[in-house]
This record gives C-alpha cells, sequence and structure tokens, in this order.
C-alpha cells in the first residue's frame, strides 16, 4: 500500500518483518529452520489446516514461546486466553493459513515488482532484539534501500515483544508520530 498509494500513506510502523523479496529469495538455512511454518502453512489447504486442528494450542503455543523468545509468563492472562480461544477456531486457522499461501504468490510477486520503488512515508521499523530474524539479519539494512526516511530500533525480545513490552512499542510508536506529524494525505 505505501508503495502503491504513497498520497494515502502518512507513515508506517514495520514490526519484526524483513521484506518477502529478502526471505524467500536469501533463503538461509537459520531462517529456514527458525521460520518453518512460512513454508508449512503455505501448503494447499486442507494439509496445514488438518494438522493444526488436530491441537491448535501446541502448534501455536509453540510458535508463540519458539519464535518469541518468551514464555507464557510474558504475556498477560487474558490476553493469552483470547489468543487460545482465537487459534482454535477453524476459520482463524484458515485465515493464518491463507495469508502465508498469499505470501509466497501474490506478496512475492508484488515485493519483486516493486524491486528499486522506495517508501516515501517515513517508515518505523521495530524488531525483537533477540529474535529469530535479528540473529538472521541486519534488520535496518534489509529496509534502508527501500525507504526514503527510516527510523529503526530494537526492542528487548523476540518476534511478539509487541505482547510482552507494549508499553515501550506505544511509547517508540508515539515519539516516531510525534516527530513525523501528520501531513494531510
Amino acid at each position: 500500500m505505501t508503495l502503491d498509494y504513497p498520497d494515502k500513506v502518512a507513515s508506517v510502523t514495520l514490526m519484526d518483518i524483513v521484506p518477502t523479496a529478502v526471505m524467500l529469495t536469501d533463503l538461509r538455512k537459520g531462517v529456514a529452520h527458525s521460520y518453518w511454518h512460512w513454508f508449512f502453512l503455505s501448503q494447499p489447504a486442507p494439509f496445514p489446516e488438518r494438522m493444526i486442528e488436530a491441537d491448535p494450542d501446541f502448534f501455536f503455543e509453540s510458535c508463540l514461546f519458539g519464535w518469541g523468545a518468551a514464555g507464557p509468563e510474558d504475556f498477560d492472562a487474558d490476553q493469552l486466553a483470547a489468543y487460545r480461544k482465537a487459534w482454535r477456531d477453524p476459520a482463524t486457522i484458515a485465515g493464518f493459513c491463507n495469508d502465508y499461501r498469499a505470501t509466497l504468490t501474490v506478496d512475492l510477486e508484488d515485493d519483486l515488482s516493486g524491486s528499486g520503488r522506495r517508501i516515501t512515508a517515513p517508515a518505523l521499523i521495530l524488531y525483537g532484539a533477540s529474535g529469530a530474524m535479528a540473529k538472521q539479519y541486519d534488520l535496518p539494512a534489509t529496509w534502508v534501500d527501500r525507504c526514503t526516511v527510516m527510523e529503526a530500533s530494537a526492542i528487548v525480545g523476540g518476534h511478539f515483544f509487541a505482547d510482552s513490552r507494549p508499553d515501550e512499542v506505544v511509547e517508540r510508536v508515539a515519539a516516531f508520530l510525534a516527530s513525523h506529524p501528520l501531513q494531510s494525505c
């Protein structure tokens, strides 16, 4: 959206993500090992859905606590209960899978076709300091050639730092937005 409708986007915050084209064209052993779910969830239906539905708590908790460099104690109990309720829903599971199916098809094609284009809106890149992506990539470096104005910052934790450190995330985003006041789009 930031590339296709730059006049409609005032700023963008990207959290713990490497550009899709980087992930899939520079696939590293450590990424494949840590982010195996990209390939599993993208398999044709109903394969991943049925496997996950057999024990959704096991699947999602292994992801939540595995990629996230976090444990159940790092999440608000009510929040974790809401996550469990959502991920037990077959429609939610199908939605997760469809998102990753799109990643390996539509999203990758879009990312590759946008090669060389830059996000013109101010961009904030936040990432988990001990997350799988920070271990595999220099996250700011993966975005610097894709953004005109960029700030990047690591936050303690892994992939789910927004869940385990919400106050710090709000502070960083608020400071970023304050330093880039809303212009009319």
